[in-house]
């Protein structure tokens, strides 16, 4: 749903307006942030005309190149970042930080962002910049990796326990596969963030007070690349163990048909010998050799099979 929210200072609270003349109308040096969620490219353009701004197309916000992801200029800051949804797709938010008010541009709704909208409020002090409004969506939307990681971590944990021998079988390693590249995703993502937090760091928009949010951010992040890398080898785990119950479980196979060819093999020979039929071959004119040949081979099967139990092969 397309919306536009401008949020701006009034009485030492945070105050919010929805209409785009109401910018116009007032002190530019109020507002401190201006949210825009799959609005027109009219409006888009009328206020890159007011403000002086350029806003990307999605196509630039995707770029990987970190000159195209992190971009500084004598007056603006321009941070492109990935935010993943709940379904794990991804969503390019840009982030345009010029005189103090912090411009957001995004196509799906984000809870980090009404989580961040409920924090502003709460405590309006916090945040006299957009600078301060950008650092508090970052922190937010690592929370909330930190959740999906957590998530991630209890399905790869009921899929440990449910995986035996006899539940090895395509769908789970199909399963397995998906979580891969979830874990994968959401490394990127926060990887991401990474290199835009500490590029932040580094930067003169972001005021002094801020360096410390920055840093325990940095912190946050790099522990959470050591979890999900944890993670990723314990789904590496878990598909080689996936392929090795299904190695026992052809080997097992593969071991009744060779004990059944085995057990079969002496009955074959003694079947073949009696059925070349040559004329001087004695047996086959005596009275009970027909019994004594049947009894020959389940004889030969049985002393077969006792080795094998003998040895522990069944």
């Amino acid at each position: 749903m397309a919306e536009l929210k401008l949020f701006y200072h009034k009485d030492n609270v945070i105050r919010l307006s929805r209409d785009l003349n109401f910018l116009k109308d007032h002190s530019i040096q109020s507002f401190l942030w201006i949210d825009l969620n799959d609005v027109d490219e009219e409006v888009e353009n009328e206020l890159e005309d007011y403000l002086k701004i350029y806003i990307q197309e999605e196509e630039e916000m995707i770029e990987i190149e970190m000159s195209s992801r992190y971009i500084e200029t004598a007056d603006t800051l321009v941070v492109n970042s990935n935010f993943l949804l709940s379904n794990y797709e991804r969503d390019p938010v840009s982030f345009i930080l010029k005189n103090d008010i912090l411009i957001t541009v995004r196509s799906e709704e984000l809870s980090s962002f009404h989580e961040t909208v409920k924090k502003i409020s709460a405590n309006p002090k916090n945040y006299p910049t957009g600078a301060h409004v950008l650092v508090a969506l970052l922190e937010t939307r690592v929370e909330f990796d930190a959740d999906m990681i957590e998530s991630m971590t209890q399905k790869i944990t009921q899929l440990s326990n449910s995986l035996t021998l006899q539940e090895a079988d395509e769908e789970l390693l199909t399963e397995i596969k998906d979580l891969q590249e979830k874990t994968m995703l959401l490394r990127e993502n926060i990887i991401d963030k990474q290199r835009t937090v500490s590029s932040m760091l580094r930067s003169e928009f972001m005021p002094a007070d801020l360096q410390p949010k920055l840093t325990i951010i940095i912190k946050d992040i790099t522990s959470l690349i050591e979890h999900v890398k944890f993670s990723f080898d314990r789904l590496d785990y878990l598909q080689d163990t996936f392929l090795g119950y299904v190695n026992i479980e052809q080997n097992k196979i593969i071991k009744i048909f060779t004990i059944v060819s085995v057990i079969f093999m002496p009955p074959t020979l003694i079947a073949s010998i009696y059925g070349m039929n040559f004329a001087l071959m004695p047996e086959l004119s005596t009275k009970y050799g027909y019994p004594v040949s049947i009894g020959l081979m389940i004889f030969s099967s049985l002393i077969i099979l006792y080795f094998f139990k003998k040895k522990k092969w069944l």
